[in-house]
């Protein structure tokens, strides 16, 4: 059995929710964060879902590299769209998503929305983020728990719809019974921390709440400024 949990806010301080999630007929969800300003960002995010949306449909059956191709697709026609409204000049958004196959958990990444897994007890990150503090973490100039308070933390390094040649990250592992997973936006992550995060979700499981709008809400409650997004897809054992 399959139990999926979706919640998108908009949050207290922005005038429009610029973030997309989404559960896909086959199997496949997905999380993006527009980016470039007051309603296209909104445009970018909605643009990438409907896109990857059409491009898996129409293949059946796909691996991690049919979501990178799918994602490929969401940057041409977000830079398709820039072109033909100049309104839209500098809008992009990240697109973070994951498909079950048979075995397998594929998935693809742009950006710094987050995929995790939740696996006897443990939360791991599985995506790294396309960020500048990321890149800072990395080489040592800063720790993760400065990372959370950077001035430049929401700084992305890649993005969709942005540029022409775009690097996709992508993936596959095994899948067990019991997994967890939670898609979420940076709204989210900048302000709980894994431990809470991982605290939320065991407890919220246990007690059988819609886990997703408890993070959102707990995110609220720990003042995140953003459009604050969560999908949880839980494989029951």
């Amino acid at each position: 059995m399959t139990r999926v949990y979706l919640a998108t806010d908009i949050g207290p301080s922005r005038e429009l929710n610029e973030d997309a999630v989404a559960a896909l007929d086959c199997e496949t969800y997905v999380v993006a964060d527009g980016m470039g300003g007051y309603t296209s960002g909104e445009v970018a995010s909605h643009m990438l879902v409907d896109t990857v949306r059409e491009a898996l449909a129409a293949k059946g059956h796909f691996d991690e590299m049919g979501l990178k191709d799918a994602m490929l697709c969401a940057n041409e026609e977000i830079l398709k769209s820039v072109q033909n409204h100049p309104a839209y000049a500098g809008m992009g958004t990240t697109a973070t998503m994951f498909h079950r196959e048979e075995r397998d958990i594929v998935w693809a990444h742009v950006g710094d929305s987050r995929l995790y897994l939740l696996r006897g007890g443990i939360l791991r990150q599985i995506t790294r983020d396309h960020s500048l503090v990321s890149e800072l973490v990395a080489n040592g100039s800063i720790t993760p728990e400065e990372a959370m308070t950077h001035p430049k933390r929401n700084v992305i390094t890649r993005a969709v719809g942005v540029t022409e040649e775009l690097m996709v990250d992508v993936g596959r592992f095994p899948w067990e019974p019991g997994d967890l997973f939670l898609l979420s936006t940076d709204g989210l992550t900048s302000v709980l921390s894994e431990e809470t995060l991982c605290s939320l979700l065991l407890h919220e499981m246990i007690d059988g709440k819609d886990v997703a709008k408890v993070l959102v809400n707990a995110a609220i409650e720990a003042g995140s400024h953003d459009n604050i997004s969560a999908v949880v897809v839980v494989y029951d054992a």
